[in-house]
C-alpha cells in the first residue's frame, strides 16, 4: 500500500504528459530526463531544495543539541521544578500549532526575523523541542548511571561527561528522534507559508504548490511529478540509511 504509490510516482516522473493520461499504469517507453531538468531549473526547484536543506539542516542540529541537553538534565538530575519543566515540554506536544500562528507571526515580525532563513530555523527548533525532549528524556533514563559516576570519579566535569560519554551512548535515540524531526521539518508547509513569503526563500513544500498553481491551463504534469519525487527522495534515502538505528532507538530498554 505504501511502496506501490511511491514507485508509480517515480515511474510517472519519467513519462511525458500524453503517456501519463494515455497509459498511466504502463512503464514509460522512453525515459524523459528532461522532466527533472525542467523542474530543477525552470520551476526553481533547485533553489527551493537548497533553501530546504539549509533550514532543515540548521534546525535539526539545533533541535538535537538543545533537546539532548535539556533531556539529559531532566532525566539525570533532581531539582525543584524538574517535573514541572518536563510536563511543560510534554504539554507543548499537545498544543496545536494552528492556534499559535497569528501571535507567532507578530513575534517573528517584531524580532525582524520574518522572511529569513535563520528565523525559520529558530521556529522549527521551538516547534520540534517538545517531542525531542520527551523522547530523549525516556531514553537517557535507560542508560546506566554507573558509567557517568565513573567519569565523575576520574575528574570529568558535567559537560565533558555529557558530550564525550553519555551523548555517544545515546546515539540510537538521537538518530531515531532525528529521523522523526527530519520528516516533520522537511514536509512542513504551514509554518513557512505564514512566516516566509519571500519568493527567493521558499522551501520545497512551497515550491511544489507554486509549481502546481503556476501551471494554469498548461498542465505540466510530468514536471510536477518530477518535482514531487525530488522532494520525496531525501526522506526515503535518510530512512533507508538509518533504518537499523531507528529500530534500535525505539526498542532500547524494552527488555528492562
Amino acid at each position: 500500500m505504501v511502496v506501490l504509490p511511491l514507485l508509480w510516482a517515480v515511474m510517472t516522473s519519467f513519462k511525458d504528459d500524453g503517456s501519463i493520461f494515455g497509459s498511466p499504469w504502463s512503464l514509460p517507453d522512453t525515459l524523459h530526463f528532461d522532466n527533472w531538468s525542467r523542474a530543477w531549473t525552470e520551476a526553481d526547484m533547485g533553489d527551493y531544495f537548497l533553501n530546504t536543506v539549509l533550514v532543515v539542516g540548521g534546525s535539526l542540529v539545533g533541535t538535537l543539541v538543545l533537546g539532548s541537553m535539556a533531556a539529559y538534565v531532566l532525566a539525570r538530575f533532581d531539582f525543584p521544578g524538574n517535573r514541572f519543566v518536563y510536563y511543560l515540554f510534554v504539554g507543548g506536544m499537545s498544543f496545536p500549532i494552528m492556534l499559535a500562528l497569528v501571535p507567532l507571526f507578530y513575534v517573528v515580525n517584531n524580532m525582524g526575523l520574518l522572511n529569513t532563513i535563520h528565523g525559520l530555523i529558530l521556529v522549527y527548533i521551538a516547534y520540534s523541542l517538545p517531542f525531542t525532549v520527551f523522547f530523549l528524556t525516556a531514553f537517557f533514563r535507560t542508560l546506566p548511571s554507573s558509567v557517568a559516576e565513573a567519569a565523575f570519579v576520574d575528574g570529568a566535569s558535567h559537560s565533558r561527561t555529557f558530550f564525550q560519554i553519555m551523548l555517544p551512548m545515546a546515539r540510537p535515540g538521537l538518530i531515531s528522534v532525528g529521523i522523526f524531526n527530519f520528516l516533520g521539518q522537511w514536509n512542513q508547509y504551514m509554518l513557512p507559508t505564514v512566516l516566509n513569503t519571500d519568493p527567493d526563500k521558499r522551501v520545497l513544500t512551497q515550491g511544489l504548490v507554486q509549481l502546481a498553481v503556476s501551471q494554469g491551463y498548461k498542465g505540466d504534469w510530468s514536471g510536477l511529478f518530477a518535482g514531487l519525487v525530488m522532494a520525496m527522495l531525501p526522506v526515503l534515502a535518510a530512512y533507508v540509511v538509518f533504518q537499523r538505528q531507528v529500530v534500535q532507538g525505539l526498542t532500547a530498554g524494552a527488555l528492562k
